[in-house]
């Protein structure tokens, strides 16, 4: 007599999986993280190592001996913590500093929500802004391109944001120094300063093609940040010409990566595509605020953590529809 064994639903399989969502991230960062490499040399490379293992340890460390069950590192989410955070910090920050930006992002900003898919605020996100408040200094020196073999003693020199911020605070500065103003070709493909992930707008975009092509994330965010960036950008630049345009808005500073690999995070982002498109939309219009107006020449990270915030009030208020609804 055969027996008739009964499980529970889904009983169709998509083959989509927390690891196999992961993976793809990691992989479409590999562009923009090659570029880097070719940069800024060996203060990339260890920065991103040191960040990523640490992440792995303390993710680790912290399933076995606090939580007690059995290690989640294997998912793929503590790497690509890591090489997020890597990738929002300036290559020549010393390694003592980005460990302690690891240890906050996993062991504060992740775990101690109970881990993966309970957390509020994107972990990456939650580091680096913990290095930036308690180490300014580090966090803001930026090394320029070129100097592969140097780390901690590369030279360092002002990014595009930072410019444009020197600008607005003294008109009268502009004509001197837009003569260091890279151009928007430079920023399209990474000659410039800034952090790992700010010097490629092309590598970020390839990555954009090939998540949107596996159908890892859908196109509702990105569209939305950079959209509104870009038209908010130009009104503003139409305003008072003193402000730069949107083009350079969407090719400078965490714009693309923050659009593109730290909106989109399933956990802190809302969960209808209306909701996606108001969060986006309001991400790209506190990233520009803040880079005309706030204290910080980037806006980026304060702007995605405002909106993870505000997360589950979009998921209340605008809610998908129900399978079968009409």
């Amino acid at each position: 007599m055969e027996k008739l064994i009964i499980s529970p639903s889904p009983h169709i399989h998509s083959g989509d999986s927390v690891e196999r969502n992961m993976y793809a991230v990691i992989l479409a960062l590999i562009p923009a993280c090659l570029v880097s490499l070719a940069q800024f040399g060996l203060g990339a490379l260890a920065v991103m190592a040191v960040s990523i293992g640490v992440c792995i340890l303390v993710e680790w460390l912290i399933c076995r001996y606090m939580l007690h069950r059995a290690s989640t590192i294997t998912d793929g989410s503590a790497i690509l913590t890591g090489l997020l955070l890597a990738m929002n910090l300036p290559s020549n920050l010393p390694f003592w500093i980005v460990a302690i930006g690891a240890i906050v992002a996993i062991g504060v900003g992740k775990m101690s929500f109970g881990g993966l898919g309970g957390n509020v605020f994107n972990p990456a996100l939650v580091g680096r802004v913990f290095l930036l408040i308690a180490y300014p200094a580090q966090m803001t020196l930026w090394p320029e391109v070129g100097q592969l073999t140097s780390y901690t003693d590369a030279t360092t020199g002002a990014t595009p944001l930072g410019l444009m911020k020197a600008m607005i605070s003294d008109p009268s500065s502009a004509a001197n120094l837009s003569v260091d103003m890279p151009s928007q070709l430079n920023l399209l493909l990474g000659v410039n300063a800034g952090s790992l992930g700010e010097v490629s707008t092309l590598a970020l975009l390839l990555g954009l093609v090939y998540l949107l092509y596996k159908r890892v994330i859908t196109w509702h965010i990105p569209i939305a940040v950079l959209g509104t960036a870009f038209v908010f950008g130009y009104l503003m630049h139409l305003i008072n010409p003193i402000y730069p345009t949107g083009l350079f808005h969407l090719t400078t500073g965490g714009m693309m990566l923050g659009a593109v690999f730290m909106a989109t995070d399933y956990v802190t982002s809302p969960m209808s595509k209306s909701g996606q498109l108001l969060y986006g939309a309001l991400i790209g219009l506190l990233t520009v605020l803040i880079r005309l107006f706030g204290a910080y020449p980037e806006g980026m990270s304060f702007a995605i953590l405002i909106m993870n915030a505000f997360t589950p009030l979009i998921n209340m208020y605008m809610k998908p529809k129900l399978f079968g609804d009409k």
